[in-house]
């Protein structure tokens, strides 16, 4: 495949046209290691070519380091894209498997203007709560974020990993327009409630890691080929057993792959991107990478049409994985439903 322009999607019912195809930027300074500055840079611009608009990161990725890195970008571009940070998640540097979760209004309000600050911008497009911390009421904590809407520094609410419920109660307090949730040929548990409930509130889905983390590419076959400080060392789905069952698992997107003349990533992007057929909501997968290659290969899957006899092939592959996606659960929205 080589055709790498891509079309647009409604981000909710009431959200900002963006490219069916977003970019995860997450990884351009925190979490997989080294990065090249420059070549991170050099992708940006690329997306922004190939028609992506929708660029994510959040000020837990590396304690604001990567809001402050995509700032210049933003700046530059300002009119051109749809920028979306998150609060209410941190990560302790001494210890990486640790979250501390704040929904608090107070904390809030800082965090949204520390990431004003980082991003050099006076508004943000998307802004999401990262994690549902279960003792404040949802309702207040949105209640805070469409006080920032009507501020003017906030253009549009989005939420991370919340149940059919919580959406629904979220969504009666202010318009949600997106929800993002981890969505792959490896994680299809929200499909049972959370994307229901997306579709009928008119809610686009916002699918992190559609390739697995990277593992849906064939890239790496276990942590242990990874850098020391990559935190998918951490997760249990890529390490030991878990790990070389998963491998196989492979096989199924490697038929499917061979049929289309694409690579594994591309035919894994190419069914989320068949989801928004198969539940009718707009999905938005949002890779993350650092090398323009790959998006021009990321951006290139929104044109593949998987087959019925591609799609009968690849729906058995979840339900076989091994492991869960995080080591603690109760951070998700399969971890309260």
């Amino acid at each position: 495949m080589t055709d790498s322009t891509i079309p647009t999607v409604q981000l909710g019912a009431h959200g900002p046209e963006v490219g069916v195809q977003g970019l995860g930027c997450m990884g351009m300074s925190f979490a997989y290691g080294p990065a090249d500055a420059e070549e991170s840079r050099a992708t940006l611009e690329r997306a922004l070519e190939r028609g992506v608009t929708l660029f994510d990161t959040a000020d837990a990725y590396g304690d604001g380091d990567n809001e402050r890195f995509l700032a210049p970008f933003v700046r530059a571009h300002r009119d051109e894209l749809v920028i979306a940070t998150k609060f209410a998640l941190s990560i302790p540097p001494d210890d990486p498997t640790r979250r501390i979760i704040r929904n608090d209004p107070p904390y809030i309000r800082r965090a949204v203007e520390a990431s004003l600050r980082r991003l050099d911008t006076d508004v943000i497009d998307l802004y999401y709560m990262h994690r549902r911390d279960p003792k404040v009421p949802i309702e207040e904590t949105v209640g805070v974020m469409a006080e920032l809407v009507r501020e003017g520094k906030v253009k549009h609410l989005g939420l991370s990993e919340v149940t059919a419920d919580e959406l629904r109660a979220a969504h009666a307090v202010h318009p949600i327009a997106a929800l993002q949730s981890e969505w792959s040929l490896f994680s299809r548990d929200i499909e049972a409630n959370v994307v229901p409930a997306a579709a009928g509130l008119g809610v686009a889905l916002v699918a992190y890691s559609p390739l697995g983390r990277g593992f849906l590419t064939g890239s790496f076959a276990r942590a242990e080929d990874l850098t020391p400080d990559d935190f998918r060392r951490q997760q249990p789905r890529f390490t030991g057993d878990n790990a070389a069952a998963n491998a196989a698992l492979l096989d199924p997107v490697r038929e499917v792959a061979a049929r289309h003349d694409a690579t594994l990533g591309q035919i894994a992007l190419a069914w989320v991107h068949h989801r928004q057929t198969a539940h009718d909501l707009p999905v938005i997968p949002i890779p993350g990478t650092r090398r323009p290659a790959r998006v021009d290969e990321n951006t290139a899957a929104a044109h593949i049409t998987l087959t019925e006899e591609d799609l009968t092939v690849l729906e058995p592959i979840a339900a076989q994985v091994a492991g869960d996606r995080y080591a603690d659960m109760t951070f998700t929205s399969a971890g309260r439903e």
